[in-house]
């Protein structure tokens, strides 16, 4: 599907397929950026309430058998997508470096699959990113 960027994150995503921002100086900047987990919907769950603290996000299999976390770049970029996955109305915005200390290394993600505009992260590539991460501040 086409995308014609909606906000400065799809903005700098379209920038990397053109060619005019590399794909490092993306993935630096997308740690601090929000993005749209889908995640399984609760049984008995208030519209819009998350109640668990354990959100099953959406983890698909690719051609190769492996389990990719699936993304988006907002939740308008998942409907298409989550629509071939019953379950998975719901989601959580959250910053990329939260989910990415929340996953660790070792699973790949899919940033807007489905898309022409997206990006694959290998599960190489997460952990080098989790290693980076600076230490996480106490509240």
């Amino acid at each position: 599907m086409n995308l014609v960027p909606h906000n400065a994150l799809e903005e700098q995503l379209a920038a990397v397929h053109a060619g005019t921002l590399a794909p490092e100086t993306f993935v630096l900047r997308l740690l601090d950026e929000q993005l749209f987990m889908p995640v399984r919907d609760e049984k008995d769950a208030i519209q819009g309430f998350q109640r668990s603290t354990q959100a099953e996000p959406l983890i698909i299999e690719d051609e190769d058998g492996e389990r990719v976390l699936v993304v988006f770049t907002s939740p308008d970029r998942a409907k298409p997508f989550v629509e071939h996955f019953p379950g998975f109305s719901g989601g959580l915005l959250t910053e990329f470096s939260w989910l990415l200390r929340r996953i660790g290394g070792g699973v790949p993600i899919a940033l807007n699959p489905g898309w022409d505009i997206g990006m694959d992260f290998d599960a190489d590539t997460i952990a080098q990113l989790v290693a980076q991460l600076p230490p996480e501040h106490s509240a």
